[in-house]
């Protein structure tokens, strides 16, 4: 499996919301994908994070850096070229990177998905 494929699966898998893969190859030398999903909880936010951080070091892959970690209603995994972003609804909802990120492509991952 690749990179996008494990942090997916792990997403889905813990029952992450409204998962999203942007490509941001053309808009950043420094990263290649968002990741973006929601959490109904701070609880889920949590275990969404720990299941994917599992499953990346399982498969070789460590986190470079975890941002927001206690009472957040934001998590950012950094894994290099992939950046996973774990939100609480309403905060996805007032930041809305899938609009401000609009002009760059959606990456199918209806494949990796139950």
């Amino acid at each position: 499996m690749n990179k996008l494929e494990i942090i997916i699966k792990a997403l889905d898998d813990k029952l992450a919301e409204d998962i999203v893969a942007i490509d941001m190859e053309m808009a950043s030398p420094i990263y290649d994908t968002f990741v973006i999903c929601s959490a109904a909880n701070e609880r889920l936010m949590n275990a969404l994070r720990d299941s994917v951080e599992e499953n990346m070091l399982n498969s070789g892959f460590e986190v470079k850096k975890i941002e927001g970690r206690r009472n957040s209603k934001w998590l950012l995994m950094d894994y290099g070229d992939i950046i996973v972003h774990i939100f609480d609804q309403d905060e996805r909802i007032n930041y809305n990177l899938e609009k401000l990120w609009s002009d760059m492509p959606r990456i199918d991952i209806s494949g990796y998905l139950k």
